[in-house]
């Protein structure tokens, strides 16, 4: 039987939603594994709304259910409805919108908090024995969900390649063993059943990000 995994958005562009190539990685490589896949999202208003040609705030008000269903084509669930018995894992690709939308991380770093509905579902799965998987920034939920987990946002020290490295430092303040790893590796965390992969927090080839997405999804099937 074809596992059936869901996919937690937060919106649509990497400023103020979801990193869009990374979402479409975990799409093509659970399709190519044969799994089936689907799309929720929290039904609120974005923290904000940025100008993505300018990488600045604008005005207005957008709703993270519906952008996030330009992603899902129009194929989205609200996350409220999501049945963590129906699953057999979580995805959670990164973007801004992680971090503004799903948690408070961008504005209260590891002091933050997660949007409860959100810490619910990732706990449930978890309380459930099934994997959590997570790309970019995104496992800094795991960081507050599961105390004393392993897990990789990349590298430990900034470079050019590797802009967002202090974010290492940030998790292992929190209690987490935070594990080196290049783009297109994923770690493993067998006890928590927990997989993450840095993607975008280096400044690598997309072939490079999409072949990391593509190792976290295949571990997090052989875990479910």
């Amino acid at each position: 039987m074809a596992k059936r995994v869901a996919i937690i958005l937060s919106g649509c562009g990497v400023y103020d939603g979801t990193e869009i190539h990374e979402a479409s990685a975990v799409l093509v490589h659970l399709s190519r594994a044969g799994a089936q896949a689907q799309m929720f999202a929290p039904n609120q208003d974005q923290m904000h709304v940025i100008n993505h040609c300018e990488g600045k705030p604008s005005d207005g008000k957008r709703n993270v259910l519906q952008e996030s269903a330009r992603i899902a084509r129009g194929d989205i669930v609200d996350l409220a409805k999501l049945d963590v018995l129906a699953f057999d894992a979580v995805i959670i690709p990164g973007g801004f919108g992680v971090a503004k939308n799903l948690s408070d991380w961008g504005m209260k770093n590891k002091d933050f908090t997660i949007k409860p509905e959100v810490e619910k579902t990732l706990k449930d799965f978890h309380k459930a024995g099934k994997p959590l998987a997570m790309c970019c920034i995104a496992p800094v939920l795991a960081a507050k969900i599961l105390p004393g987990c392993e897990l990789t946002v990349g590298q430990d020290k900034e470079s050019d390649v590797w802009p967002y490295a202090q974010t290492a430092g940030a998790l292992q303040e929190m209690g987490c063993k935070h594990v080196n790893k290049e783009a297109e590796q994923a770690h493993v965390d067998v006890k928590h059943k927990l997989v993450t992969t840095p993607a975008f927090m280096c400044n690598a080839p997309i072939h490079k990000i999409f072949d990391g997405i593509g190792v976290m999804v295949k571990e997090t099937l052989k875990l479910a």
